[in-house]
């Protein structure tokens, strides 16, 4: 009840409202989510966690201003954000549908194409609560390598979660990365950690939360949307390659994208993630030999 009521306070501090009521909102392991009804008849939804990065949530709540401004899939409205929190509007959550995966497939191919100005971001970020360097890069794959990937391969390596050996596996798929790679193509702006459970489901379409924005290659949000599965998840990639067709041989290359992921799991949680990122790194040097 103390923890819902400094909630309660700190909501209505930022949104200058008085909040009427608070209910816990399930799901999560990094922050904790409240949904709140206000005064003036809104529903909204608060998110904090107790000493949080500076920056976490105002680097959230930008990366969510630059996708809903993309004007593909709805991004709920980011109502408040300082270093404690951030508030969003709510959105009804609905069971997930065809129709609805062919919406967000079709959105999802709006927002890659609306427009970023390199691979990379302005500053570094989060994916979960993991550190996300985003230094630009002229390049995919020097952004892909020297951003995504070997920062992980190090920090995973340090954790234990990566052996030697495996670590050389992915380190040599990183060298023959231009071989790997399909033809260039502009950056993307990339939700940038696109699971299922950053999905919500809605009435009016499926709206994308808790992102890493940054301008990379758009099969890397297709392959995490794979990488754990999502309901519809075929209709969603075929809508995607309706609207937008991708290069011949991108589901050879879904393993490439998913390294990123894989490692950052195995610096979060350690278990077989780091294996089936060495596992994913074999694959594609077996592919190529």
């Amino acid at each position: 009840m103390a923890r819902m009521a400094g909630t309660a306070a700190l909501a209505e501090q930022l949104l200058e409202v008085a909040v009427v009521s608070t209910t816990s909102v399930a799901g999560g392991d990094i922050c904790t989510t409240t949904r709140l009804r206000l005064t003036d008849g809104r529903s909204a939804v608060i998110k904090t966690r107790p000493q949080a990065p500076a920056g976490f949530f105002t680097t959230e709540a930008e990366g969510l201003r630059r996708l809903r401004t993309a004007g593909g899939a709805p991004v709920p409205e980011v109502l408040a954000a300082d270093d404690e929190c951030i508030i969003l509007a709510w959105i009804e959550p609905t069971k997930p549908s065809v129709d609805l995966a062919e919406s967000l497939g079709r959105n999802l191919a709006a927002t890659h194409s609306s427009g970023v100005g390199g691979f990379g971001a302005d500053h570094d970020g989060w994916i979960g609560l993991a550190p996300l360097p985003n230094r630009p890069s002229p390049t995919w794959e020097e952004f892909y390598a020297g951003r995504r990937v070997m920062p992980y391969v190090k920090a995973a390596a340090d954790r234990g979660s990566l052996s030697l050996e495996q670590a050389a596996v992915i380190e040599k798929a990183m060298k023959r990365l231009p071989s790997l790679t399909a033809d260039p193509e502009p950056p993307a702006l990339l939700h940038g950690d696109l699971w299922s459970g950053n999905l919500v489901w809605s009435s009016d379409g499926v709206h994308l939360v808790d992102p890493a924005v940054h301008g990379g290659h758009r099969e890397t949000d297709l392959a995490m949307l794979s990488l754990f599965g999502a309901p519809h998840l075929q209709r969603i990639l075929d809508a995607y390659h309706e609207a937008a067709p991708l290069q011949d041989g991108w589901m050879d290359r879904v393993p490439l994208h998913q390294l990123h992921p894989l490692l950052v799991h195995a610096v979060m949680f350690g278990g077989a993630y780091g294996a089936r990122a060495a596992a994913a790194a074999q694959s594609l040097l077996d592919g190529r030999a």
